[in-house]
């Protein structure tokens, strides 16, 4: 085989020292940290330093049994959500366990933020709970929102290994932490998890500007590593194009993580946009071969069409259709993923080979 090429750029990534400290600083301009500027003017040395010298993982150990490369120095954090997802795929396949939801709330809005109102999405949310509960199906909920109104929640952007390669994204992403550029807190490392326990999803969510909400949006792109992610990042020795590429071209299973999991999508809005973002959502999970509900499991609604933005919680609740159709859709959902679990889907939904993965 040729040279693999890796293409690279001419440019220098690195931030000045003065625009490092002055970004650094940022983080401390509330005058109750004036009393202890030298101790954070120390700080701000130990930070130069490990972003010059890019130290992303600070702990880490060998990787041991079970990696390509057992003597690579594999980051802990990393190994701590990887084994968290590891547990809850075995819950997920013990067929004991009594069936799971995660509903998912994705708008940007609530109470406890500049809006000083709670969304929509979530009070469909909290109904859909009580719902599914009352079916006898554990719930699990993800409010996005929490990303605007709680410190240190976060959910950092896709930096799109796949595109260079797919064995170059890691399942679970090994993007986060990077303590050499404060990124840390990745919410992902919980939300990971709490996709793979699940039988069932719900995605609960508002149309903005024709698209999904920020937070959701950030969500999705970060599910990539779970459609045809690579387990094992010393494959790659973390992050190295060429040998990633190898591997790709020496030829790739693509595994699907999240294979087979029940989805259901409801999506409301007030002008314009509700079917684009039912369909685009439904594409997604149906690409990473998640099991449509049947079609009552599926909605897009407006809610106070082209009316005030002021009086759109009364337009919500004096929707009777609206609510009555979610209960159906929770019913739908409940009813699938029984379905699926006593394999009487198998017909409809035929486990056979992709002839094109990604």
């Amino acid at each position: 085989m040729a040279r693999i090429k890796v293409e690279k750029s001419n440019e220098e990534w690195k931030i000045p020292r003065e625009e490092f400290r002055k970004r650094f600083h940022q983080n401390f301009m509330d005058s109750h940290f004036k009393p202890h500027q030298e101790k954070i003017d120390q700080l701000e040395e130990v930070a130069w330093d490990n972003y010059l010298n890019s130290r992303k993982a600070p702990l880490t150990n060998k990787a041991g049994d079970g990696y390509s490369d057992p003597s690579y120095e594999l980051s802990e954090e990393w190994r701590k959500t990887k084994q968290a997802i590891t547990l809850a795929q075995q819950e997920y396949e013990n067929p004991i366990t009594k069936s799971r939801v995660l509903i998912i709330c994705g708008s940007d809005r609530n109470d406890q933020t500049c809006p000083g109102e709670i969304s929509k999405s979530f009070r469909l949310m909290k109904q859909a709970e009580e719902t599914l509960t009352k079916l006898n199906l554990d719930v699990e909920t993800l409010n996005l929102s929490k990303m605007t109104s709680e410190y240190g929640k976060i959910i950092f952007p896709c930096k799109g290994c796949v595109s260079t390669a797919m064995p170059l994204c890691h399942w679970p992403c090994s993007c986060y932490p990077n303590h050499s550029l404060n990124q840390v807190n990745d919410w992902m490392n919980e939300i990971y998890p709490m996709w793979v326990r699940a039988h069932g999803i719900m995605i609960i969510t508002p149309v903005y500007w024709h698209g999904p909400p920020s937070s959701l949006k950030l969500m999705i792109d970060r599910l990539v590593c779970a459609d045809g992610g690579n387990p094992d990042p010393t494959a790659t020795q973390g992050k190295d194009p060429e040998l990633a590429k190898k591997l790709e071209l020496n030829g790739w299973d693509y595994p699907r993580h999240l294979k087979g999991r029940i989805f259901s999508v409801i999506v409301h809005g007030d002008a314009q946009g509700v079917d684009e973002l039912k369909n685009s959502l439904s594409s997604w999970l149906s690409e990473m071969m998640l099991v449509p509900t049947g079609t009552m499991g599926h909605l897009a609604r407006y809610i106070g069409y082209y009316e005030s933005y002021a009086k759109s919680h009364e337009a919500l609740t004096k929707d009777e259709a609206l609510w009555k159709e979610l209960t159906v859709s929770c019913q739908s959902l409940a009813l699938s993923i029984e379905a699926k679990r006593a394999h009487k889907l198998d017909s409809i939904t035929p486990d056979l080979p992709d002839p094109r993965p990604k």
